[in-house]
Parts: C-alpha cells; sequence; structure tokens
C-alpha cells in the first residue's frame, strides 16, 4: 500500500519512521518560531503536510508521541485525531499542555505521530435483541479494579 504525501508548506518535512519496526510515523512541527504550549493551553499545530490515504479501507490515525506526554504533559486533548480516508486538506493537530510548566515546541519539532490503520466497515442493522453477555450493560468498573 502506498501512502501519497504532499507538501502545502515550502518549510514543510516529511513524515519519517524513527526505527524500523515503528507503527508510526512522526510529524513534524511545521511552524516559522518556536510556540510556548502554556499549561492548560490548546494549540492547533499544522504539519505542513497532506495525505491521500490507500482507500475508504483505510483510516489515518494521530497520536502524541509518547516522550512528550509522559516527560511534558503535551499530548492531543482528544486523544487520538482521526484522518479519514476523503480528506485531502493539511493535517493539522490539536495538542494540549496538562503539565505545570510551559513547554517550548520549535519549528522542525517531531511532536505528533501518524499511524495508518485498517477499518472494518460496517452495515447497521437496527434490532431490539442485541444476544445476551456474561457482562451484559455492566458500565465503568463492572469487571472489577
Amino acid at each position: 500500500m502506498k501512502l501519497k504525501i504532499k507538501k502545502v508548506r515550502k518549510n514543510a518535512v516529511l513524515p519519517t519512521r524513527g526505527t524500523e519496526g515503528a507503527a508510526g510515523l512522526d510529524l513534524y512541527a511545521c511552524i516559522d518560531a518556536p510556540i510556548r504550549i502554556e499549561p492548560r493551553g490548546l494549540y492547533r499545530i499544522p504539519t505542513g503536510v497532506a495525505i491521500a490515504l490507500p482507500g475508504p479501507e483505510t483510516v489515518g490515525l494521530i497520536f502524541a508521541r509518547s516522550g512528550l506526554g509522559v516527560n511534558h504533559g503535551v499530548s492531543l486533548p482528544n486523544a487520538v485525531g482521526v484522518v479519514d480516508s476523503d480528506y485531502r486538506g493539511e493535517l493539522i493537530v490539536g495538542i494540549g499542555n496538562t503539565g505545570e510548566r510551559p513547554y517550548l515546541l520549535s519549528p522542525g519539532e517531531r511532536f505528533a505521530q501518524l499511524v495508518v490503520m485498517p477499518v472494518y466497515r460496517t452495515e447497521l442493522a437496527e434490532t431490539e435483541d442485541l444476544g445476551e453477555t456474561a457482562r451484559g450493560a455492566g458500565c465503568f468498573g463492572s469487571t472489577g479494579k
């Protein structure tokens, strides 16, 4: 499968894999100057690239980089960004800071990662009976600690 990619800003850096076994492609901040990511702040960071996924059987999922999240509290406020197969605009990543100190995001810094995954496309079948399971409608915490 091929992931088509296009630079939409002059200073964009194409995504890269940190290692041969990496699941995600690192996304780079396509910004002209450092941005101070304040605690409890929300920011939209451009990547400077647009993609065309292989088809409707795939989705692009954008995740935080674990080092930024664990070490600095910088992560995606919506946990995972979803890129639909028919989207052709620039990848812009929403990030926030749950930490106590500001974080300085530099131009060209790796700050998120893109994972391309298969999508199981389902057909809805409305019904009155969903069937029984041992768990049933047990919700949060219902399976124990």
